[in-house]
């Protein structure tokens, strides 16, 4: 179980987090809801180590290998789709994954000659794919506004993905949509 107790976090006088407390499950689809500014993709860093709180304490994080996708894709810009997807695994897993989410005839082509939602699904097939190759239990996944740019089709490709990797880890998603997968594990309003 991951405990967030009494989190706070500011950046000069803005307060972003003031006391948030939460327990997560260990595995488990949970939803990151909130006004925009209302902290979500502060508690992601948090919660990856890239910040740290201004005070509170985290328990249950420490054992487990996190993944992150951020609202930017962050792909490198000299490498084509499989060289950023097979980044922090192999090229086979890497490929694999482009596959799942659709994109087997664009791995060769680097991410200027890509669209927005092809960047944005090689961005999360670099996830996945790491995840996938790490093979550690109980991994943690944050999703930082997976959907942008995608249309409907890809999103119900992607809630399925998404689904099967909630079986084996705790998928933390940030989402602006009302309700897209409608059952959560936890879900956390800031």
């Amino acid at each position: 179980m991951l405990e967030l107790k009494g989190i706070t976090k500011g950046f000069g006088e803005l307060k972003v987090l003031d006391g948030l407390n939460a327990v997560l499950p260990d595995v488990g689809l949970v939803a990151l809801r909130g006004d925009s500014g209302s902290g979500k993709t502060t508690l992601l860093r948090i919660l990856a180590g890239l910040e740290k709180p201004d005070g509170g304490e985290i328990t249950g994080l420490d054992s487990r290998r996190v993944f992150f996708v951020f609202q930017e894709d962050r792909l490198l810009p000299h490498a084509s789709a499989l060289d950023n997807a097979a980044i922090a695994c192999g090229r086979a897993t890497g490929r694999e994954w482009l596959r799942r989410f659709g994109l087997g005839g664009a791995m060769h082509k680097k991410p200027a000659a890509l669209s927005g939602g092809m960047r944005r699904r090689v961005a999360l097939a670099r996830a996945f794919a790491a995840m996938e190759h790490a093979a550690v239990p109980r991994p943690i996944l944050l999703l930082d506004e997976p959907f942008n740019g995608l249309d409907n089709d890809n999103i119900a490709m992607l809630k399925k993905e998404i689904t099967n990797a909630a079986g084996d880890a705790l998928v933390i998603l940030v989402s602006h949509g009302a309700d897209i997968f409608g059952d959560y594990a936890a879900e956390i309003v800031l």
